[in-house]
């Protein structure tokens, strides 16, 4: 039972993780260079971060429940510092999805459908650009705690007791 759950957790976590790092590295970069205008790429990058927010929301509940079920005779002080740093991660991704992403869209559809139509200086273009600046901020704070998560999780490893 402990063997499973420990594959759970690292399963978990490995996929919201990986798919971050697939995210920020190929998918955005590969749509802004490839597609013929930043609208396009702009939906194919804002469609791909809704469905990477929602497996993120799903592997970080599976994370958390399979630890909470562990033994309590489990490195306690590294299951709590693996559970905090999810539970932020958890919150940042879900602040993204229905706060910072909600209301870029919204200016999105005010626009017209292209922010780029708007002038430079329009008050509803300025927000859309600052809170695009965010998203990449959370997106790169939940890509450096699931970093943590998983070197918690080796060092975990290092030291739990021997069966």
């Amino acid at each position: 039972m402990v063997s499973l759950l420990r594959s759970l957790r690292l399963l978990s976590i490995s996929i919201w993780f990986g798919g971050i790092v697939f995210f920020a590295f190929v998918v955005a970069p590969v749509a802004f260079t490839s597609l013929p205008n930043p609208h396009e790429a702009g939906i194919v990058v804002r469609g791909s971060i809704l469905i990477l927010h929602r497996i993120g929301l799903v592997a970080g509940c599976i994370f958390l429940a399979a630890t909470l079920l562990l033994p309590r005779g489990q490195s306690r002080r590294l299951l709590i510092a693996e559970s905090i740093l999810t539970v932020l991660m958890l919150a940042l991704t879900l602040g993204s999805q229905f706060g910072v992403i909600s209301v870029m869209e919204r200016d999105r559809i005010q626009a017209g459908g292209t922010i780029d139509t708007l002038s430079p200086s329009d008050p509803a273009r300025l927000r859309f650009e600052r809170l695009h600046a965010w998203s990449e901020r959370i997106e790169g704070a939940v890509l450096f705690l699931g970093l943590g998560v998983i070197l918690l999780l080796a060092r975990e490893e290092v030291t739990a007791p021997s069966a």
